[in-house]
């Protein structure tokens, strides 16, 4: 047993298990059966609740975004890591859910830029940035990484050679009642680009080059996509993780 699955030992929580089976009844034992198909998403991004929506239909899940989701005293996101945040959002808005919550916390870290932006992902520009605007930013800062590089600038700590390595990490809570019941982890290695490619995905999708399939995640489809992307490793395993609650 490693030290995280001890940890989850300790604390309760169980490690889900890659089965693929359907989930025809896995939820909280409610007065109202239908809740046990249900599973509800703590967030307004349509393009987070379109690929999420997709991969739980194929389980025989559905999933809704959180019933006046956008009405609610918004969760402060000041975690410093994926998990501290998607754990917090999880609890905040469980609270005010009828069955279970999850929140996801993603976004995408640059090796050259020490990780960022990291958990700054979604306001890279500032608070009320757009993707662009993000896109933009982070060019930017890859470019003048570049040109420190060629003038003798150390790169921050110590790379031994520049490149554009990234990867997008994604972190699920699920929640109930203000209790977390399960943390997962997906994550997509990828390299940044210069020009955007394809019309497809959201955020840095067209900026990131998925090298084994020669496209950016803006250039897949929406289900290849998801076969590969952070986001779609991580709510599998929340899948699993439902069909194998209680037994």
């Amino acid at each position: 047993m490693t030290s995280d699955e001890k940890a989850r030992s300790k604390s309760g929580v169980r490690s889900p298990e890659s089965n693929g089976r359907q989930c025809k009844d896995f939820g909280p034992r409610t007065s109202d059966p239908g809740l046990r198909t249900h599973l509800f998403l703590a967030s307004s991004n349509p393009g987070k609740l379109r690929e999420f929506r997709e991969a739980a239909a194929a389980r025989g899940v559905t999933l809704e975004a959180l019933p006046g989701f956008t009405k609610l005293t918004a969760c402060v996101e000041d975690g410093i890591t994926f998990e501290e945040n998607a754990r917090k959002k999880a609890i905040h808005y469980s609270r005010n859910s009828p069955g279970w919550v999850f929140a996801d916390d993603s976004g995408i870290c640059v090796d050259v830029l020490d990780g960022a932006p990291g958990v700054y992902s979604a306001r890279f520009a500032g608070p009320q940035a757009t993707d662009e605007q993000n896109n933009q930013r982070l060019l930017a800062e890859i470019h003048q990484a570049e040109v420190g590089a060629r003038h003798g600038v150390p790169l921050r700590r110590s790379h031994r050679r520049f490149n554009r390595a990234a990867h997008y990490l994604c972190v699920i809570a699920l929640a109930e009642a203000g209790l977390v019941l399960t943390v997962v982890e997906g994550r997509a290695d990828g390299v940044i680009i210069d020009e955007p490619r394809g019309t497809g995905g959201f955020g840095y999708d067209p900026y990131v080059l998925y090298p084994s399939l020669g496209k950016t995640f803006a250039e897949m489809l929406p289900k290849e996509k998801f076969s590969v992307s952070h986001r779609g490793v991580a709510f599998r395993k929340l899948l699993d993780y439902l069909c194998t609650y209680g037994q």
